[in-house]
């Protein structure tokens, strides 16, 4: 796109990212890491998230600056994740003054990721701390790694008919704003490129030879009075991260416009099954326009949507 070029994601300084994860059981812990405090705002946009600390993200709050997002699985047993951060935080001194101990603010989301491979193992504090750990390197991959280890779309009939997804990220510049998006696509529904509108993964057919259309089975069991999709058993969560200087609203505006990249690329989306959320954060001095970032945001966003999923030849049933 003119004007808008890609770059490392590790040229944002401010933040760091790692990711821990254990295979075997399907789940693990992406972390962000704010060495020097961010300005964080967020968007919840699904039925039933799974959050930690999310009011320090509110304009109604003390204007204090987060330490760490987290992005998990383990459904809210996976908040128990950021004991370890806090712990690996308060280690080297990083926290809000109280005057009797620096105490780590860190905000965090999971995903439901129990129906993957294994429900009774999820994220804990020493997975936290590892992803803490594995931030030092600050060399993020996507893919089946970290909080999306465990991540599928397409789960209207459950994980019979699903397909494998994880995490993705993508930073852009445009001009001196540069902006980058972290996020662990674990959707109900199907995710589709928005520049082609064509489907990319998500429900496939009962013979696993294509693709069904969520928004349509839905309809088809609302006409037949067949309940649809229960429970909180899927959710994308995400976070933007700039070098904008913005205060504590305007990163929650442009967390809300980040969520137009949900809206292009997964459908449906932001169902009462979901826990869909998007935290936003400035780490950086650099003066800028708020809807100029809000929507390089949703690019970024919709960019890091792609990459969560694999290509169509390298796509697979679970």
């Amino acid at each position: 796109m003119e004007g808008i070029r890609e770059i490392p994601v590790t040229q944002i300084e401010g933040m760091r990212i790692g990711n821990a994860q254990n295979e075997a059981a399907g789940t693990g812990v992406t972390v962000l890491l704010f060495e020097k405090g961010a300005t964080v705002g967020v968007d919840i946009s699904g039925g039933g998230p799974a959050s930690r600390e999310t009011p320090l993200a509110s304009p109604l709050t003390a204007d204090n600056l987060v330490h760490a997002i987290v992005l998990s699985g383990g459904s809210a047993f996976g908040l128990a994740a950021s004991d370890g951060v806090m712990r690996y935080l308060e280690e080297r001194g990083i926290g809000f003054d109280t005057g009797f101990a620096k105490v780590p603010l860190v905000c965090q989301s999971c995903i439901y990721d129990l129906g993957w491979k294994r429900a009774d193992i999820r994220p804990d504090g020493e997975m936290g701390y590892a992803a803490c750990v594995d931030a030092e390197r600050n060399e993020p991959v996507c893919g089946s790694v970290g909080g999306g280890t465990g991540a599928t779309v397409g789960k209207l009939f459950g994980m019979a008919r699903a397909m494998k997804a994880g995490i993705g990220i993508y930073a852009a510049a445009a001009g001196p704003l540069w902006m980058a998006a972290v996020v662990i696509v674990n959707a109900l529904g199907d995710i589709c490129d928005p520049k082609t509108g064509k489907k990319t993964a998500g429900l496939r057919t009962e013979d696993g030879t294509g693709f069904s259309d969520t928004c349509q089975e839905m309809y088809r069991l609302a006409l037949q009075n067949i309940p649809g999709a229960r429970g909180t058993t899927n959710t994308t969560i995400g976070a933007i991260v700039t070098n904008g200087c913005f205060s504590k609203a305007k990163m929650n505006k442009i967390a809300s416009m980040a969520r137009t990249a949900y809206a292009r690329c997964i459908r449906p989306v932001g169902t009462m099954a979901d826990g869909d959320t998007i935290y936003a954060a400035s780490v950086g001095k650099v003066p800028a326009d708020i809807n100029v970032a809000g929507t390089l945001a949703a690019l970024a966003m919709e960019e890091a949507i792609a990459r969560a999923v694999p290509p169509a030849k390298e796509a697979r049933a679970l």
